[in-house]
């Protein structure tokens, strides 16, 4: 029997169990029990996918985790701990772009064996594995190969992002130009960019889209994913829901409406003005650099007007930290009163909620389940905000 499950599948690590950096830019709080205790027991998330498990300290603490009989790996794959799969996942840099590259992508596998020797292999080929994101020495085509030889996933990582994605820097106009489409098996959309937009690029059509955090402290994790409809959560029913087979399948993107990323606008990156994509000179400063944003630069790749018919819907949303009278006091009393962050979202009606919050805060929480959200656009690095 199919079920729907939560994933959000782009968690990075901050801190290994040594106390060493991973992720740089990560919270130091954002360690890999923190990940799994905080996604099962606080967000409410099905499936996580880790994306430093390449990492030889990583790999240890999981195999840790194991030996204590705190998680156990599973014969589909993926390793459950409480009432959480995760994916083992890894984020990697690879710049044989024709266009300014690089390019972020994400390599998942079934079990830890394949992905040590995935670790093992990356270690000949970039200059400290030891830490997230790193630069891959060789062609993004002889990654893909390598990741189809140890039976894993492929999929370019917010392939709209200004810096180090697909579209972004990566190629001019095609991604043939780098990668074998028929080795890729989804594309994440990232934070400033939806279904809609990216449906204007036609060789996006055949691929499944999914929505995730990429985040870089414990509070990011979930502010976006996906409902999947699979049997269980494990690797195999994931690489199902992939290529929708069987009756698996994508069945709702959630995620930050586009405006609310900080690369959705073109602006100034000298002053962070807004401007049309057209124009050359800063009004404000005069300055002749910009950065450009997701809009503008999938209106000049547009070759489509309209989604794919197929596509599941997407939903706007946020996590509830997001939402303007929600501190760490109120979040603490929602939770302790209806479990988990998932659980409020979605399911908790207005009137259970008006009996512990505010009037206010209780209809801001409906109305971003409704994808009712009144936003100010994000650029060049700085977030969007509701208003």
């Amino acid at each position: 029997m199919l079920s729907s499950y939560t994933a959000d599948l782009h968690i990075h690590i901050g801190r290994d169990m040594y106390n060493d950096p991973v992720k740089i830019t990560a919270s130091n709080r954002l360690t890999l029990p923190a990940i799994l205790k905080e996604a099962s027991r606080n967000k409410g998330i099905d499936m996580v996918g880790v994306v430093d498990c390449q990492v030889p300290a990583v790999l240890r603490e999981l195999k840790q985790l194991i030996v204590q009989g705190d998680a156990k790996e599973l014969q589909e794959g993926g390793i459950r701990f409480d009432s959480v799969t995760l994916l083992l996942g890894s984020e990697i840099e690879v710049n044989d772009a024709k266009g300014q590259g690089p390019i972020h992508v994400l390599c998942y596998f079934p079990q830890i064996h394949q992905m040590e020797l995935f670790s093992e292999w990356l270690s000949h080929r970039m200059k400290n594995i030891s830490l997230s994101s790193q630069r891959f020495y060789g062609s993004a085509k002889e990654l893909q190969w390598k990741v189809k030889d140890l039976q894993g996933v492929f999929i370019p990582a917010h392939i709209f992002t200004p810096f180090k994605s697909l579209y972004g820097k990566g190629v001019l106009r095609t991604l043939s130009e780098i990668l074998s489409p028929d080795l890729i098996d989804g594309m994440e959309l990232g934070l400033s960019a939806d279904t809609q937009m990216a449906d204007q690029i036609e060789e996006l059509h055949s691929f499944t889209y999914l929505t995730n955090s990429d985040a870089h402290s414990l509070g990011k994790i979930a502010r976006e994913y996906q409902h999947m409809q699979m049997k269980h959560p494990s690797f195999k029913e994931f690489q199902f829901v992939l290529a929708n087979k069987n009756g698996r399948k994508i069945q709702n993107n959630y995620g930050m409406n586009p405006k609310l990323g900080k690369y959705y606008r073109t602006v100034c990156s000298e002053c962070l003005t807004y401007l049309a994509v057209e124009k050359s000179v800063c009004p404000n400063c005069h300055s002749k650099k910009h950065i450009k944003g997701v809009a503008d630069r999938i209106a000049a790749l547009k070759e489509a007007d309209e989604h794919c018919s197929s596509r599941p819907d997407y939903t706007y949303q946020v996590p509830l930290e997001y939402l303007p009278g929600i501190g760490k006091k109120t979040y603490e009393k929602l939770l302790k009163s209806f479990g988990t962050e998932m659980h409020i979202i979605h399911q908790t009606t207005r009137e259970k909620l008006a009996l512990v919050v505010s009037e206010q805060i209780a209809q801001a929480i409906i109305d971003m389940r409704n994808g009712k959200l009144h936003v100010q656009e994000g650029g060049g690095g700085k977030y969007g905000f509701i208003k």
